[in-house]
């Protein structure tokens, strides 16, 4: 169940076409262009004949010279302006690939556009509408925040873009559970339910089909406050991670040419090698790239042949592409490491684990005031110290969420933002979240020898957390998950340990849980587990999350399936 070969394997479909043979153009809608983003560089899409890649609906001259292939979204914004194109066309023939299952109806909008010129050639479905982020993490990439639709478009879009993965892999769920504790789980889990039952385009051979686990965000809030301290995580805690680009505009000595890098691991072996490294091996990893630049270096220096030439000539596209990835991972880590001496991340980050690892009221009560007076650390990460406080000790006689808040505005924290103390309790307090995040409920006693401990151990102090989406896998895996915490929709239950899961969090997910996922799928070659998510949340994007409604921001509405 490898996400990124699913859909790279659509897009080399769509620009491999034997329809398409020759020099053409590949129009996309804005979320298209992200996902084939993901799994392709503009240069790999060049050497498929592609001359143009550009938006749906963008102002050009006519060139009727080239054949066009179209890969949209099948909604109703996107075939309107598909619709606009082939009434007006600019190219002489237009190829159209869906990324989901279409209506009828806009199907039907397509054929009357088309009635004058005729210029479509084909329709087919690919259903690659989901953004591969590594080989077994995908997401929706939508938000329930503030440049998100309202309403029902969040619950649309993470249906849609669970039942696209499932038809990417060819897989039909053999079983369906939820989250008990969450509505909004219930019904993405009842909503692909009944597609799925209604569509006979999921029975394919494949009988044993993998377990799909729907959970909610809300019943682990802890994760996406901490820190992070592996590569790919921390990129995105501390710089930002959208579609596979870091900025670094306005770090300190960054090059102009580095002001915008891209971190793919499909487009960087060293990212893909050490996407999963923890900061201190990091160093190292990007020491040994420097090393085995210099050596190259050192040859292209003894040039003194005409075959000598030949040979530099031979080695310098790779020279020139490692001469730039040495840079770009330089520098990315150069400013991971300004910024965690800046915000003095070490200090803070040992008190965020042991808020999420361990019982002391009192003793953490006392560290945080000591860093919440301190100068040296920032409000935002005083906040979030305050934050893991709060979800752990919420019922305790001596927590007093008033005395909490003045405390952060004696350190320099707007009421506006400890405001979200209550907007987090509300979200995911004790009476919200399902039992189990900080060991009630025995699941842990229950399972046994957790899977996840015994992979590694515990390296240092800064990475003890283990989010509970992996306590909740264990005990699947073991066939201990409780009906009444995890009810089936489908009835039927496996028989034995499932080969394959598929884990959803609807609500966003994080790089944290997608890196013990990969551990585990590492480590566990009998099974294996493919983790996706409303979207990739850090600590500024949960606490963005955290303004907006909690109640009317994932109601269902009408599919668009078939």
């Amino acid at each position: 169940m490898n996400v990124i070969a699913a859909v790279k394997s659509y897009v080399d479909r769509i620009v491999s076409d034997g329809r398409l043979e020759g020099m053409k153009a590949l129009l996309l809608d804005s979320t298209t262009t992200q996902i084939v983003s993901m799994v392709y560089s503009q240069s790999q899409v060049m050497e498929k004949e592609v001359y143009l890649v550009e938006l749906l609906g963008a102002k050009r001259d006519r060139m009727p010279h080239l054949k066009a292939a179209v890969f949209i979204q099948p909604t109703l914004e996107s075939v309107a302006a598909l619709c606009r194109e082939v009434s007006n066309p600019r190219f002489s023939e237009y190829h159209v690939f869906f990324s989901n299952v279409v209506h009828q109806d806009l199907l039907q909008q397509l054929a009357s556009a088309d009635g004058e010129h005729e210029v479509v050639r084909q329709v087919q479905e690919y259903y690659a509408d989901f953004a591969a982020l590594n080989e077994d993490f995908f997401t929706a990439n939508v938000r329930r925040g503030p440049s998100q639709p309202s309403g029902s478009a969040p619950f649309t879009r993470n249906v849609n873009a669970l039942l696209s993965m499932l038809l990417s892999v060819k897989r039909k769920p053999a079983q369906i559970r939820y989250a008990a504790s969450s509505q909004q789980a219930r019904k993405v889990a009842a909503e692909a339910s009944s597609q799925i039952a209604a569509d006979s385009i999921f029975d394919f051979r494949r009988q044993d089909g993998p377990l799909l686990l729907v959970l909610d965000r809300k019943d682990d809030p802890v994760t996406p406050l901490l820190s992070q301290w592996t590569y790919q995580a921390m990129v995105h805690e501390l710089l930002g991670l959208t579609d596979n680009r870091c900025v670094l505009r306005g770090a300190p000595g960054v090059r102009k040419e580095l002001e915008e890098v891209v971190l793919s691991c499909t487009q960087d072996d060293f990212f893909a090698k050490n996407r999963y490294a923890n900061f201190g091996d990091l160093g190292a990893a990007v020491k040994g790239l420097m090393d085995e630049y210099q050596r190259l270096s050192k040859l292209n220096e003894n040039i003194q042949t005409i075959e000598d030439m030949q040979a530099f000539l031979e080695r310098f596209p790779a020279f020139k592409s490692q001469s730039l990835n040495v840079s770009k991972h330089v520098a990315v880590l150069s400013e991971l490491a300004r910024l965690v001496d800046e915000r003095v991340l070490l200090d803070v980050s040992q008190l965020e684990q042991e808020l999420a690892c361990s019982d002391d009221q009192a003793g953490h009560q006392r560290a945080l005031l000591e860093k919440i007076a301190s100068p040296r650390i920032q409000p935002g990460d005083k906040l979030r110290l305050a934050m893991l406080y709060a979800l752990r000790y919420e019922d305790n006689p001596n927590f007093n969420m008033r005395s909490l808040k003045l405390k952060l505005a004696d350190g320099g924290v707007p009421p506006d933002k400890s405001a979200l103390l209550d907007a987090l309790i509300g979200f995911g307090g004790r009476a919200q979240r399902g039992l189990g995040l900080y060991g009630q409920g025995n699941l842990m006693s229950m399972i046994g020898k957790s899977i996840t401990s015994s992979l590694q151990g515990v390296e240092n102090v800064y990475s003890q957390h283990v989010p509970y989406v992996m306590t909740v896998i264990e005990a699947a895996l073991k066939g201990k998950l409780k009906d009444k915490e995890y009810p089936s929709l489908t009835g039927a239950q496996l028989t034995g340990r499932p080969q394959e899961m598929i884990v959803y969090i609807v609500g966003g997910v994080t790089y944290e849980e997608a890196a013990k996922i990969a551990e585990l799928n590492a480590a566990s070659p009998n099974f294996s587990v493919v983790l996706g998510g409303s979207c990739v949340l850090n600590s500024s994007a949960f606490l963005e999350d955290l303004t907006q409604p909690l109640s009317s921001s994932m109601q269902p509405m009408e599919m668009g399936y078939r």
